[in-house]
């Protein structure tokens, strides 16, 4: 048998002497492994960057709104609402909740020097921007002190809104709100979006949350936000808010979301959305690796004189197929290695685009290399098997 480095130099001549079918063949491998590599990474990406965000707040963070109902089939929202008397009770009643920030959101038009502009109102307490992981660019945070204040703190999407209106400047000016005149204080830096924190914040104007009751009818909040103490055990804790509700409001359902839960749900997502890539992936590769047979069949026709020659010379029908099964990996080898680099690059371009922390899995690289070597043995099989059984004789006197 020939040595092997010999059967690698020898299956790269015969693929540079047929480029156009070479090159045929490379195309459903390089998009087959390229698009599985660049999808897998993403998806990788993705769920990294959604884990430091909730790193960055901290996993000791829930969640706690009004639930809903299911029955007849028919969705009803409880007619109770949580108040903001609610959440100050239930400081004192759970002590393993360390701290508590409720906040409200309105919606509506807001008004700068008469022109209409798209940000809603956050209603909140000191305490939002303790759990929030909140930090100001310029000016200062609501205060205890604020009560009833018309102030704002703009958030950082909120304040490009302005910029382009030509104000680089916010502070001191005056946004109207249902006829009333909201001086800004603060600007906050821009946080990331996702994880446990409110979408409102970026595009948002931040105001006392007892100023927000002056806007509606009632002292109800959307969601009251609670870093759990050191040590708590949740079920307890769960527990411990479904009673207090229970008893405050009888029946009343609620809906409580830690970030351990909410990470849970996102790595079981993300593992079907990886299995859902691969499966699209894979019809690439199956294509690809249709042509590589169909390559090596062709070149098994094409060189059976040469098949000939050989097995005249001593060679055995294992050493044909080896051949031939090496010319097929070596193949799909190549198209793997140029696909992984595309898949590569293009997950690079993607995590700039989007700011997300970039790295290669090497799970994937190695997976990617794996099932290339599998595509040119499974492939491969069938043309070098044909040409391992052909007649010496026969193949000989071909023309």
């Amino acid at each position: 048998m020939m040595p092997f480095a010999e059967l690698v130099r020898e299956a790269l001549r015969s693929q540079a002497t047929a480029k156009q079918r070479t090159i045929l063949a490379l195309i459903g491998i390089v998009i087959g492994i390229g698009s599985v590599i660049a999808l897998v990474t993403v998806g990788q990406m993705v769920q990294l960057t959604s884990l430091q965000q909730f790193e960055q707040m901290g996993t000791n963070i829930i969640t706690i709104q009004k639930g809903w109902s299911d029955k007849g089939g028919q969705k009803s929202q409880a007619r109770q609402n949580i108040t903001y008397g609610d959440a100050l009770d239930l400081a004192h009643q759970v002590p393993e909740l360390q701290l508590i920030a409720p906040y409200t959101t309105t919606w509506g038009q807001p008004i700068f020097h008469e022109e209409p502009l798209d940000m809603p109102l956050l209603g909140v307490s000191p305490a939002f921007a303790d759990i929030n992981k909140l930090e100001l660019t310029r000016g200062r945070f609501i205060s205890a002190l604020d009560g009833y204040s018309f102030l704002g703190v703009l958030g950082a999407g909120a304040a490009d809104q302005l910029a382009k209106k030509g104000v680089n400047d916010p502070m001191g000016q005056t946004i109207f709100f249902k006829k009333q005149g909201i001086k800004i204080i603060g600007v906050l830096k821009r946080v990331e979006d996702g994880g446990m924190r409110p979408y409102e914040i970026n595009p948002g104007i931040i105001i006392p949350i007892h100023t927000s009751f002056l806007f509606g009818t009632q002292r109800n909040v959307n969601e009251i936000m609670a870093r759990l103490a050191p040590g708590a055990k949740r079920p307890q804790v769960f527990a411990a808010i479904q009673r207090f509700f229970n008893q405050r409001q009888p029946g009343m359902l609620i809906q409580i979301r830690s970030a351990e839960q909410l990470i849970a749900e996102m790595a079981k997502q993300s593992r079907l959305f990886t299995l859902l890539l691969g499966a699209i992936g894979s019809i690439s590769l199956l294509v690809g690796g249709i042509g590589v047979m169909n390559v090596m069949l062709v070149a098994v026709t094409e060189r059976r004189k040469e098949i000939g020659i050989r097995r005249a010379l001593g060679a055995q029908k294992m050493d044909i197929e080896v051949q031939f099964l090496v010319e097929s990996v070596t193949l799909c080898l190549v198209g793997g290695l140029i696909g992984m680099s595309l898949g590569v690059g293009t997950a690079y371009v993607l995590a700039q685009m989007n700011q997300w922390v970039f790295f290669v899995s090497g799970v994937a690289l190695a997976l990617g290399i794996g099932v290339s070597s599998a595509i040119g043995v499974f492939f491969g099989y069938f043309p070098a098997r044909q040409a391992a059984r052909l007649n010496p004789i026969l193949a000989l006197r071909d023309e």
